[in-house]
């Protein structure tokens, strides 16, 4: 008797080890499964009854031990988290963020090994490991992860690859400028080194069971996976998306040549130490584009030594390059900023020799006098790739770069752009924190270029701006291609790149041309609706335009009358309509005042009729619109009793509708 209750008590023990625990969203739409197979982890995602996650590996590979295997789950521990927050700087100035939290925990020979934390909200799931130490062991390496997505059959990707290192311009590659391949099938891995985050997936089959058309807005909608991480910090490396095989991708550590070679491309921590966040996005575009978890997953680092001055600016280089960084173009510029009530001027390589530590000084004096800020370029080099742009060798030892900050809070400069950084490797990471960190002490905005994607680096660091991590306004000077390609590219970022942290892109212009005359050089193919239009898809609490002081004179007055009133700081993001690479329309709104924006790439002119329940029948609404022939032109209507409107926007076109 006693051996057939042990018995039974044993078999227990172990179907309890065995079982498969869940978690769901509050909402129960996401379902998330944690299972220990034979000692390995794994999970799986479903999303409304459908998988959009296989089962899929779980666990890492460190130097005092592998947690990958011979695991023993100790316990599943549930609970239901929230936090309430707010931040001027993101898509949503106020979130509150609830979801349901699982920790599970893993011990190997009778020690605790590892756990492994989920997070499940509405839109998201989330989950990180956390290491113990091993005795008096309190250091480890992570040699890799096992943390894998196995995707649906027959998903198709939406992906940027990565750049080999030390590659392209001055050897400063990978800085996450590459373009994006658009529906292709899974099972490709870029140009051999996978793909950068964030990676976005769809899943053929349609949320009601049934095959829809690309983009619809019906009951058939497509179902959408969005892969990327958060939470990265000088503890660790930015990581990447490779693919293993088939539909199966998984997180890859930096390569060994970033950086020049120096240092390893794995991390090294402290114990006990947690990683960042991989997040995964599911559900329908609007999840994807809406969604706030690279936010709602981190705490601030620091708290900001003043209040920051967001809004917009000039910015003299994309349309004039390295000649206009001299003084008196920087003063046309300062008016042209002060003449369109904007905040601030950035003023870009080159200017320590062709204006001058001293004449900058006055510069920002005059500046100030206009009510505008300065920011001033900084290469960030040390010695991970050969750009010659000065200032140089500033910004990479601690001593001289508080040295140099100093000199710009005592002469009252607003932030810095600091670029060609050289990849994703621990020490590279830390810069990136040591720079924001000491701004931060000097009363500094931070703008990165040539770097690496943010990782709710908005929440983690107050004076953090934007980055740059896409290919952005800069091609669109050095290469017809570009221009040709602007809007789908447009139609690109507010699905993907845009999604999880600003994105300073530097664009909307109103010159014809990529040129200081305005006669020549490479040609703007896109209206300039599309170009207003830009200005509130890309998000970014400080904006850069490209536009120049001959705008105010030969552009169109409701044009430059727009720019000058355009917001940069948003209370909410609204996805209404698009597929990535074809159109997009969303809303966003501050304060009582809602924009509504579109802009399409394919080559048919496209026509929607959608509903705006933010305006009110009989509300008084301003919409730009362009003709066939791309000639824009603004005129007034009310909002109808149905509250919907029908857009016409033509190829390389725009809409934007306001309320007045």
């Amino acid at each position: 008797m006693k051996r057939s209750v042990l018995l039974c008590l044993f078999l227990l023990s172990s179907f309890a080890i065995m079982a498969d625990n869940q978690i769901a969203s509050p909402d129960g739409n996401i379902v998330v499964t944690i299972s220990t197979d034979n000692g390995s982890p794994h999970y799986r995602v479903a999303y409304k009854g459908q998988v959009v996650i296989a089962p899929s590996a779980l666990g890492m590979v460190t130097n005092i031990g592998d947690y990958t295997m011979a695991l023993v789950e100790k316990s599943f521990e549930t609970k239901m988290v929230s936090d309430s927050y707010s931040l001027p700087n993101i898509k949503q100035s106020h979130v509150d963020y609830k979801a349901n939290e699982a920790i599970v925990r893993y011990e190997r020979g009778e020690k605790p090994a590892m756990d492994i934390t989920f997070r499940v909200s509405n839109r998201d799931v989330a989950f990180r490991y956390t290491l113990h130490p091993r005795g008096e062991t309190r250091v480890c390496v992570v040699e890799r992860e096992v943390s894998n997505f196995a995707l649906p059959d027959g998903t198709t990707t939406f992906l940027c690859p990565q750049s080999k290192p030390m590659g392209g311009f001055a050897r400063t590659t990978p800085s996450y400028e590459t373009s994006y391949t658009l529906d292709e099938p899974a099972g490709r891995n870029g140009w051999g080194e996978g793909y950068t985050f964030p990676c976005l997936f769809r899943r053929q089959e349609v949320l009601n069971g049934s095959k829809g058309s690309k983009g619809s807005k019906g009951n058939a909608e497509d179902l959408w996976i969005l892969i990327s991480e958060t939470g990265t910090d000088g503890g660790y490396v930015g990581c990447r998306l490779v693919n293993e095989k088939g539909s199966t991708y998984s997180i890859g550590f930096p390569q060994k040549g970033e950086m020049n070679g120096v240092g390893e491309p794995t991390p090294a921590m402290a114990l006990p130490a947690s990683t960042p966040w991989r997040t995964i996005t599911v559900g329908p575009l609007a999840n994807i584009v809406e969604t706030t978890v690279p936010f709602d997953l981190v705490e601030q680092k620091y708290k900001p030594s003043q209040e920051y001055i967001y809004g917009k600016g000039s910015w003299s280089w994309i349309i004039g390059m390295d000649p206009s960084c001299n003084f008196d173009e920087q003063k046309r510029y300062i008016d042209f900023s002060a003449a369109m009530g904007w905040q601030s001027v950035l003023i870009d390589a080159f200017w320590d020799q062709q204006i001058g530590y001293e004449r900058m000084a006055e510069l920002s004096r005059y500046a100030q006098q206009k009510g505008v800020g300065l920011f001033l370029w900084y290469n960030s080099n040390g010695t991970w790739n050969d750009a010659p742009q000065t200032p140089i060798g500033k910004l990479n030892n601690a001593r001289i770069r508080r040295e140099e900050m100093k000199w710009m809070k005592d002469n009252g400069i607003r932030g810095i752009k600091v670029d060609f950084f050289g990849g994703d490797k621990q020490p590279m990471m830390q810069l990136y924190e040591d720079i924001l960190s000491d701004a931060n002490d000097f009363g500094l905005m931070c703008i990165f270029h040539g770097c690496t994607l943010p990782r709710g680096w908005e929440r983690m660091y107050p004076n953090y701006v934007a980055s740059e991590a896409v290919l952005a306004s800069e091609n669109l000077h050095f290469g017809q291609g570009a221009c040709d390609a602007e809007a789908k590219n447009g139609c690109i970022h507010p699905f993907i790149r845009n999604t999880v942290g600003s994105m300073d892109f530097g664009g909307s212009t109103l010159n014809k041309f990529y040129s200081a005359d305005n006669k020549r050089g490479t040609v703007r193919r896109t209206s300039d609706v599309y170009a207003l239009a830009t200005a509130v898809l890309f998000q970014s609490a400080v904006q850069h335009f490209a536009m120049a002081p001959n705008n105010l004179t030969d552009a169109p007055t409701w044009a430059v009358e727009f720019m000058k009133q355009v917001p940069t700081t948003w209370d909410e993001v609204r996805f209404i309509d698009g597929y990535p690479g074809k159109y997009i329309i969303l809303a966003r709104h501050t304060g009582s005042k809602w924009f509504v924006v579109g802009i399409n790439a394919e080559e048919q002119t496209l026509k929607k009729t959608i509903t705006l329940p933010m305006f009110e029948k009989g509300t008084s609404l301003s919409v730009y619109s362009d003709d066939a022939q791309l000639n824009g032109s603004v005129k007034t209507v009310s909002q109808n009793k149905k509250q919907q409107i029908t857009l016409t926007i033509p190829c390389n076109g725009g809409v934007v509708i306001t309320n007045d």
